[in-house]
């Protein structure tokens, strides 16, 4: 799948997401400053989990992150709390668009949701950076670190997120959580080195550091939006996934895009990465490592097989979705076959891992 092509711009929205459009424009003008009709709606294309959709005006350029309506899991697609998120973080001038309102209300629209500012820029969809010049790239790779390490910066009740998440304990709360999660979506169906992974993990888990910072779960380089001209991050986008926990898991997983190869989502695995004009691994775990005041990351091999075993559990969730009925993109059934090759994945790495 091309990746770029599949996700970028937008599309006539879905008959099945589509909603009373007045009405939405009635909220707007009430609760979003500045807002100036006609309002025109279109579905952004990608976006596996919340549909999202921009909200063009005449003068303004909006983005709404919703709920998916019809049967959902417990606990998933928390607008709400992306909403808390960002708004707290964007007064901490950390890059996040700027959020107008949330909206709890299900008579608007169908399903809670919220209106933020619409950032000018470009996704990078590709891991390696294919449309930024050989001499650039090295850049925007510190620009993604220095950005994380920002986020891990923060101490979560100095910004009004101390109740954002349970402090400690956390990786074993996930492993836990992805666990059930996975074990529980019985319209997904089960994967044998899933299950071998279940086990794994739950023996081998590494001694608790008690470290809890906002996290943000997904963090990779489609998920915010460069400048257009420069290294520079202008808005980290997608935080359904946060919470409060282990900033040395999310870095980790952020790293999974040095072992994931380029079939898989997106990856660095087997590229040459000097001549890309990209740092290796090593070099990029260090450079977080400076900016965090850390010597290294000990657990980091067990981190690894976790992070893999998460994403592939988000994607048994997609595929759940889609036996549902109710998967927000239209390529979702292609992002649903890295399931099984995500899993092997993880069980080689847990097999090869330094415990």
């Amino acid at each position: 799948m091309d990746r770029t092509t599949a996700n970028t711009g937008t599309r006539d929205i879905s008959d099945r997401l589509r909603f009373d459009e007045a009405r939405l424009a009635e909220w707007m003008e009430a609760h979003v400053a500045g807002f100036a009709g006609p309002l025109s709606v279109s579905q952004f294309k990608g976006g596996q989990s919340n549909p999202t959709y921009k909200l063009d005006t005449p003068t303004a350029a909006y983005v709404l992150r919703r709920k998916p309506p019809g049967k959902t899991l417990p606990g998933a697609h928390a607008v709400e709390r992306e909403y808390k998120v960002m708004a707290a973080l964007g007064r901490q001038g950390f890059p996040v668009p700027r959020v107008h309102a949330l909206c709890e209300d299900e008579g608007v629209i169908g399903t809670a949701f919220f209106v933020m500012d619409m950032v000018p820029g470009r996704i990078v969809w590709e891991a390696q950076f294919p449309d930024v010049e050989r001499s650039r790239r090295a850049a925007h790779f510190d620009a993604m670190n220095a950005t994380i390490a920002q986020l891990h910066s923060f101490e979560p009740a100095a910004i009004g997120l101390g109740d954002y998440g349970k402090a400690g304990g956390f990786v074993e709360r996930q492993v836990a959580r992805w666990s059930k999660q996975y074990l529980a979506d019985t319209d997904a169906g089960r994967v044998e080195d899933m299950d071998r992974l279940v086990d794994w993990l739950g023996k081998h888990l590494p001694a608790d550091k008690g470290d809890s910072r906002v996290v943000h779960g997904d963090y990779r380089c489609d998920n915010m939006i460069f400048d257009a001209a420069a290294p520079q991050v202008r808005a980290v986008l997608d935080w359904e996934l946060s919470t409060l926990g282990d900033p040395e898991s999310d870095f980790v997983y952020h790293c999974m895009m040095y072992r994931m190869p380029s079939g898989i989502f997106t990856g660095l695995a087997g590229l040459d990465l000097a001549a890309l004009g990209i740092p290796s691994e090593e070099e990029y775990v260090a450079a977080y490592c400076r900016r965090t005041g850390r010597a290294g990351i000990p657990a980091y091999d067990y981190l690894m097989v976790f992070n893999l075993f998460r994403l592939a559990a988000i994607i048994h969730g997609i595929k759940g979705r889609l036996a549902r009925g109710n998967a927000s993109s239209a390529h979702a059934a292609e992002s649903a076959k890295a399931l099984e090759p995500l899993a092997a994945m993880a069980w080689a790495q847990a097999e090869r891992a330094r415990l």
